[in-house]
């Protein structure tokens, strides 16, 4: 996929950052990653820029490629760090309404103190995607729910209402996942993936 910037004009030069690569992908072993990056043209290119390990947790929503993936896997501590990957792919005819609804819901995830790192992709002509990285699973939750102490911060809470009224998308899924490491620099920031728990985190996971 191509690399977006969150909370960008529609039709600006970062809003598409065609010379950046985003991958995500699904791996049996660690083993596999290495030789992958080791031993590839396209893992060559991707090792000198960052990644994040990652361990699924729990999935919400419907894309086919990942159906194979239980509900959730194992309990989930709410003061610990997680990183939310969403996947989507488009209804075109409902661009415009994804738009005018999910910018201002960009912007919030962008600029959460709860989040470490906040990006998004995008694959002609329809695939979407979005990456974060949170303090804790339940800072995330907040900002699901409209709870968190930052501005107009229901603004993700009414998107999905909106969606629910009339979906944006022929599938969707919201995937979360426990941070197992992290490699390299992301445009020259290291330790975007906090470490232990978080004291101020409710126990109640929703």
């Amino acid at each position: 996929m191509t690399r977006m910037t969150l909370g960008s004009r529609i039709i600006a030069p970062a809003r598409l950052q065609l010379r950046h690569l985003a991958v995500f992908a699904w791996w049996d072993s660690d083993s596999d990653i290495d030789a992958f990056l080791s031993d590839t043209k396209l893992g060559g290119a991707l090792a000198d820029g960052w990644h994040v390990r990652l361990a699924f947790q729990r999935r919400w929503g419907y894309v086919s490629e990942l159906d194979g993936l239980p509900q959730t896997v194992g309990e989930q501590d709410p003061a610990a760090p997680v990183v939310a990957v969403t996947l989507a792919r488009m209804r075109l005819t409902q661009v415009p309404r994804f738009v005018r609804w999910g910018r201002p819901v960009e912007t919030l995830v962008r600029d959460h103190p709860g989040a470490t790192l906040a990006t998004a992709a995008f694959r002609f002509p329809r695939t979407v995607s979005t990456f974060s990285v949170w303090r804790s699973q339940q800072a995330m939750l907040d900002m699901v729910h409209g709870q968190s102490e930052v501005p107009q911060p229901k603004r993700h809470a009414e998107a999905m209402i909106e969606r629910e009224r009339k979906d944006f998308h022929h599938q969707f899924t919201t995937l979360r996942f426990r941070p197992l490491g992290e490699f390299g620099q992301w445009e020259g920031r290291t330790g975007i993936v906090p470490t232990g728990r978080t004291d101020d985190a409710r126990a109640d996971v929703g």
